[in-house]
């Protein structure tokens, strides 16, 4: 991982030299000196990621100041987050954008699976503008919603399109060009939720989504050929709610009681960490829609 995040402190440093508009004034060395080493920045930046412990907590674990723990988090989070995605039996190959996951899946004829991650958060305090944006009509509590892409056997390839809980899932997909990229790669294909029926009614070719369900007064075989077809569906992306059952293993993803500024970061990195070890998980299993007997008349 150090020689995979090397490049990354390269690329912040060259960042700092543009912003300054010049060489540093200040000699390198200059200014207060970190009381650990980057491994043991990182290493606590991972322990706080993974089991979500307060920073005056892994101050004491570490027999450190409660400064020199936030300072380490907030300089090692951005370069986790910033990172990017694994991709599956490509060592070295990392998704960063929502434009190179569909560039990737229609090169190697990847099928997607769309889900969105709901994640409690702390309520604005009142007065506040927007406080009512992260309102959730499906929960009914104050969270933050993110779309998350796999590939057919649940490893992670892409997580973001991260906004307030109030905004729907359809919104999502019309503000942050999830249609577009499907009408410029026409050979991607993809199974949703319900969430997504409407990107699934204008793509009907590329986008699967569960069937609606039939009227009360509807003739029997209706039924019977709607529970079918959501079976058949269902089974198609069920690999994408195992793989949201990898997030909600770290504890920040459980309930996030950070600041919001800071839960994109968060998300990102950790779904990087998830990302590098699902695409070393070998799966070989496919998920079949055939129907099965069960019994012989």
């Amino acid at each position: 991982m150090l020689e995979e995040l090397a490049p990354k402190w390269e690329a912040r440093e060259s960042a700092l030299h543009e912003r300054r508009g010049g060489v540093r004034r200040r000699a390198a060395g200059a200014g207060p000196k970190q009381r650990s080493v980057f491994i043991d920045r990182l290493l606590v930046t991972l322990v706080h990621l993974r089991l979500g412990l307060p920073h005056a907590a892994l101050a004491e674990l570490y027999r450190v100041d409660r400064s020199t723990v936030s300072g380490a988090i907030r300089e090692v989070r951005p370069v986790l987050a910033a990172h990017g995605f694994a991709v599956p039996d490509r060592p070295g190959l990392r998704v960063r954008t929502l434009e190179g996951l569909f560039a990737y899946a229609h090169a190697e004829g990847v099928d997607l699976r769309i889900n969105g991650i709901e994640v409690q958060v702390r309520r604005p305090r009142a007065g506040r503008p927007g406080r009512k944006a992260f309102v959730s009509g499906k929960k009914s509590r104050n969270t933050i919603k993110t779309t998350m892409f796999s590939d057919a056997q649940g490893r992670t390839l892409f997580s973001g399109v991260i906004r307030p809980g109030r905004m729907h899932d359809q919104t999502a997909v019309r503000t942050e060009g999830i249609a577009e990229q499907f009408r410029w790669h026409p050979k991607v294909r993809a199974e949703a939720d319900e969430g997504y029926r409407g990107l699934a009614k204008e793509f009907p070719a590329q986008v699967g989504s569960p069937p609606k369900k039939p009227k009360d007064d509807a003739p029997l075989g209706e039924h019977h050929a709607w529970r079918e077809q959501r079976r058949r569906q269902s089974s198609a992306r069920i690999c994408v709610e195992h793989t949201n059952a990898e997030y909600k293993q770290w504890r920040p993803l459980q309930r996030f009681t950070g600041r919001r500024e800071t839960y994109a970061d968060t998300h990102l990195a950790i779904a990087g960490l998830v990302s590098d070890r699902s695409a070393r998980r070998a799966t070989h299993r496919k998920t079949s829609t055939e129907l099965v007997l069960v019994r012989q008349g």
